[in-house]
């Protein structure tokens, strides 16, 4: 018998945290509004054990895969080859489906999984009349790049026939992917923008940070996962190395996936400045931004919603390779007021990063007000699943196959 009700998310996470903690935060929020509900994250992230996961939420790992700079892939930690490695991980995707047997089945950004891996599962789940949704961060890509890339994937067929829901975790306001991606016109009466995903900083004593956050004003700079984050890492310790009268401290947040060369020839030079204080890594960052006076970042969405959850001047630097997505979320958060944008040049100035540390802290941001009604997304996730998930009066209504 189907006791309750059953969510499952997949996010393919060949790396970075991006993938993951969005996952997470939108099954945690459900948990607490559907109390009958259970919620199982199929992952590959290396690093998945490191978060803590609220009741009813559990999580499965298929082995990881990393993506190599000429666009292959490769298996993270197991001496298999990549085609031997995506076919375990296609077995356990589906197989994991099969049992839990979910009410929904929430894909995270890849319309048809690492290598198609997730395309099986759909079909499996549609056939049940399982709610199929593809959730897609705010900006993807440079639109004619997605479409190449779509295209040479076969999604635009699979999003017209695998899916039942498209949600945009973001606002049309910033990028609208229904008027700059070519081919999504037809979607239209799939997709819905839920706005951005509201974070906020934990209470409880267990789930307050493993590291101590220091003490007095500090910016807080991170680069996500860190992976390719060693650039805005040194411009920012070069700007403190090169400026003395610098007045804030830095917290540097350097992430799980910074090369451990690269971290410790930092460490040492953060070592040598009393204004300099280096993490490798905080599961538990929230309480990080509610303290800190300002944010620089490289601009991942997640950071942006924290940014823009606790109301903190941002500075962003964001990467432009392999992907431009980090670069039009800042541009166009630039142009809407929400944050500054510093692009890199390259040659990475030390005092064009001081002079514009100088000024963060003293950059107006958004009022209240306004910034909730951008950060909406949890809300809105829940109302538009509830029908799927609420639990009906009288005899349950029988699932209906996409495909009869």
């Amino acid at each position: 018998m189907h006791h309750g009700s059953r969510l499952l998310i997949y996010s393919h996470d060949s790396f970075g945290l991006g993938h993951l903690r969005r996952c997470r935060a939108i099954a945690h929020h459900l948990v607490e509004r559907f109390k009958h509900l259970s919620v199982l994250i199929l992952s590959g992230s290396p690093i998945i054990g490191s978060f803590d996961f609220r009741s009813r939420v559990d999580f499965v790992r298929v082995p990881g895969v990393i993506k190599l700079r000429n666009g292959d892939y490769t298996s993270l930690n197991l001496h298999l080859d990549i085609e031997k490695t995506l076919e375990i991980r296609r077995s356990i995707i589906h197989h994991t489906a099969d049992v839990f047997d979910p009410d929904v089945f929430l894909v995270d950004k890849e319309p048809l999984g690492l290598r198609g891996e997730a395309r099986s599962t759909l079909e499996m789940l549609g056939a049940r009349g399982t709610r199929c949704i593809l959730g897609l961060r705010d900006v993807m890509d440079e639109p004619t790049s997605l479409v190449d890339e779509w295209q040479r994937k076969m999604v635009f067929p699979a999003l017209a026939e695998l899916y039942d829901q498209i949600w945009v975790y973001g606002l049309p306001q910033v990028f609208d992917p229904l008027r700059e991606i070519p081919g999504m016109g037809p979607l239209k009466e799939k997709v819905r923008f839920t706005g951005y995903l509201r974070r906020s900083a934990p209470e409880a004593a267990g789930q307050q940070p493993e590291h101590q956050v220091p003490p007095g004003d500090f910016i807080l700079v991170t680069p996500g996962g860190g992976g390719d984050g060693a650039e805005l890492i040194d411009w920012v310790i070069g700007a403190y190395e090169a400026d003395p009268g610098l007045p804030h401290k830095a917290v540097l947040l350097m992430g799980p996936f910074m090369p451990v060369e690269q971290r410790l020839a930092f460490q040492a030079r953060v070592a040598r400045d009393p204004r300099l204080h280096a993490i490798t890594f905080e599961a538990r960052v929230e309480a990080f931004f509610e303290r800190a006076r300002a944010v620089v970042a490289m601009g991942g969405y997640n950071t942006f919603c924290e940014i823009l959850s606790f109301g903190k001047p941002a500075l962003l630097v964001p990467r432009t390779v392999p992907r431009l997505e980090q670069y039009l979320r800042a541009e166009r958060a630039h142009a809407l007021g929400l944050v500054r944008m510093l692009g890199d040049d390259g040659a990475r100035d030390p005092r064009i990063m001081a002079a514009s540390l100088h000024d963060l802290p003293r950059m107006p941001v958004l009022p209240h007000d306004v910034r909730t009604s951008m950060l909406q997304g949890l809300e809105r996730i829940s109302r538009l699943v509830a029908p799927w998930l609420e639990p009906r009066q009288g005899l349950p209504e029988l699932r209906r196959s996409r495909y009869a």
